[in-house]
């Protein structure tokens, strides 16, 4: 979808604005006409999610008069009004920043419905007399890659809500042995004329030795070992700004697993495990997820093992489907802290899109992959994302390499 074409896109965009508003209609369902939320308190409502969806898709294509330019379009170019008198007070990250979100007289469902829909409305008729190339399209394909990243938040927010949705967890797969990959030289980024975020573009050749890497990634029965032998009591397997996440979180909720888990079977190694509101058994087989960075990291210590680093984990993904790598059921940490590439500039339209790296670099922890709360469509070996090593919340699980 990154190179899609007009036709493609127009039938995209429709199928992404369908999936948002199939996802509004659960949350009216278990939380009525304004979907407030009680936990986490630190989450974007559910409200601004969808409306800044449709928001910044106006913001960059219908009332961007300069969207010809693709990627060249100025952040403060001029701005045509909005169809919604109040749509930049309420959905420009800019002019209502967090911590107001939760505080803000947000519209009831049905008017951000109708917001939704007149938004795609002009998105479709405009797509529709735009020549089929890079420029021109560059914005259609950032709004879809948009939608369907925030659609994933949106289903994020519903685990944590406990709002019931209709979606498959993944069972549990056979173990496959791991995959010994040659010594090579690899390169790093994205430089395709397609779509893809700042901190994918760019472009650095890495010498990568041989290495061994998980075919798949870690399951819970192999995550249960490491808290039945006291994981989460030894400091030394910790990193230490790790043990200090782990000490502030027993002075709280406390923490012995995992994000949702209510119980640990240390025989069977299966787990019970809250999804969408309802208690769920994980079997052994099936993958760990909503794991802190400051975890996986501390369960490859445990088994004398580490995290891979990007460039491995690209070049299994790439070079390894046919001998068993498996991915896209979970995100997956990487030993990588956020920074750069060579040759990064910032996207203009990324701070209105709240997702600007930037302030993430030299913080963030690297995760590659996808979910299996992700569309089809997202799932690319070379996605990169980031969240801060203490974040649990998105389907995140890792895998390892040997030391």
């Amino acid at each position: 979808m990154r190179h899609a074409s007009r036709e493609r896109l127009s039938l995209s965009l429709m199928d992404a604005r369908n999936h948002t508003l199939q996802l509004l209609a659960a949350f009216e369902q278990a939380l009525g006409p304004y979907l407030r939320l009680a936990e986490p308190v630190d989450a974007r409502p559910p409200l601004w999610l969808a409306g800044h969806i449709a928001w910044l898709a106006e913001y960059w294509i219908a009332r961007n008069p300069q969207r010809g330019l693709g990627p060249r379009s100025p952040a403060d170019g001029v701005r045509i009004a909005s169809v919604e008198p109040q749509a930049d007070a309420w959905f420009d990250p800019r002019l209502a920043p967090p911590a107001e979100r939760r505080r803000q007289d947000l519209p009831q469902l049905a008017s951000l419905k109708a917001y939704l829909l007149d938004t795609l409305e002009t998105t479709l008729e405009l797509l529709d007399g735009t020549p089929d190339e890079d420029d021109p399209l560059y914005f259609y394909r950032m709004a879809l890659y948009h939608e369907d990243l925030r659609g994933e938040e949106l289903v994020r927010l519903a685990q944590a809500a406990g709002v019931p949705l209709k979606i498959s967890v993944p069972e549990g797969i056979a173990a496959r042995p791991a995959l010994l990959l040659p010594a090579t030289r690899w390169g790093l980024g994205w430089t395709d004329r397609g779509f893809a975020v700042d901190v994918e573009r760019g472009h650095e050749s890495v010498d990568v030795p041989e290495f061994e890497i998980d075919a798949q990634p870690v399951s819970w029965s192999q995550y249960v070992e490491f808290i039945d032998d006291g994981g989460y009591d030894r400091p030394e397997l910790w990193h230490p700004e790790g043990w200090a996440w782990l000490q502030r979180e027993a002075d709280s909720e406390g923490r012995r697993g995992p994000r949702y888990v209510e119980q640990i079977g240390v025989a069977s190694g299966a787990v019970m495990q809250t999804m969408f509101g309802q208690p769920r058994r994980m079997g052994g087989g099936q993958l760990v997820m909503h794991v802190s960075w400051w975890e996986a990291d501390a369960w490859a210590r445990w088994a004398a093992r580490r995290l891979p680093t990007e460039a491995e984990w690209e070049i299994a993904a790439l070079q390894g489907a046919r001998r068993g790598f498996r991915w896209g059921d979970v995100r997956e940490w990487t030993a990588g802290t956020l920074r750069p590439w060579t040759g990064f500039s910032a996207d203009a339209w990324a701070e209105t899109a709240e997702l600007d790296g930037r302030p993430f670099f030299g913080r963030a922890r690297v995760q590659r992959g996808a979910s299996f709360a992700s569309r089809t469509r997202m799932k690319n070996p070379k996605a990169r994302w980031w969240a801060l090593p203490q974040r649990d919340d998105a389907f995140v699980g890792f895998r390892t390499c040997a030391v």
